[in-house]
């Protein structure tokens, strides 16, 4: 039985299944050697989250086996500022962080040999969400979100990680350590480019591989091309 890794967050896990995602870059990096289960949810919060979690992981995991891994990528609409245009998302930060263990509690009662990775939220570019949000550059207009209050709850998702004992990927740190970031890894100010879906990859990547989760670990299910016997092509498969 193949194992499964379990995608669980906001757009931009939504969105990791799109053309060059970091979501669908994973499931075809693992092709025939895991399967990768997307559960995201478009503008929710940890408090919304937390609400559905046991209708959203329905169908999530095999009854026989519990997932390899779960990620964890939340904190991008909990940042939004609370006197802004999308006040309705935000969530204070330490109910953010009371929200995240309770998520991680519940994936641990769940699935108790899962490894559960946590992924903090990105950096923002406060420009680019202006004219996402409003169509201008007026000088009047105010971000819904800014990269500070986005570095606060990135911080406070490896506190967490950290007192759990949970594999944790700054993304808000990595993706900064790139030249023109704001455009080069972020589309809108907020989610990612192809580039920016490549740097996210590639940290899940070596996540996945320090918990001994890689493509030399895992066995391909059922038998290659090249193994079938062309003169008995049958007999490969008598298993």
């Amino acid at each position: 039985m193949r194992p499964r890794l379990v995608l669980f967050g906001d757009s931009i896990t939504e969105q990791s299944f799109d053309s060059g995602g970091w979501g669908a870059a994973l499931a075809h990096h693992f092709a025939r050697q895991a399967d990768v289960v997307l559960r995201g949810l478009s503008g929710y919060n940890t408090r919304w989250a937390l609400k559905v979690l046991d209708r959203a992981m329905e169908g999530a995991a095999n009854e026989s086996a519990d997932p390899a891994a779960v990620t964890v990528f939340f904190g991008a609409n909990d940042a939004s500022l609370p006197d802004q245009q999308q006040a309705h998302q935000h969530v204070p930060l330490e109910e953010y962080q009371t929200n995240l263990r309770a998520i991680c509690a519940y994936f641990k009662n769940k699935w108790p040999s899962a490894a559960i990775i946590l992924i903090t939220p990105p950096p923002i570019h406060e420009p680019a969400r202006i004219r996402d949000m409003y169509g201008d550059n007026a000088p009047s207009r105010q971000p819904e979100r800014t990269n500070e209050a986005a570095g606060t709850y990135a911080q406070a998702c490896i506190a967490v990680a950290k007192e759990l004992d949970h594999p944790v990927i700054d993304i808000w740190t990595q993706m900064q350590q790139f030249p023109d970031w704001q455009t080069s890894a972020l589309c809108d100010g907020l989610h990612f480019t192809l580039f920016g879906n490549k740097i996210l990859f590639d940290e899940v990547l070596k996540t996945l591989e320090s918990i001994g989760f890689s493509q030399q670990s895992l066995r391909s299910d059922l038998p290659l091309f090249h193994e079938i016997d062309p003169k008995d092509p049958l007999k490969a498969l008598e298993i």
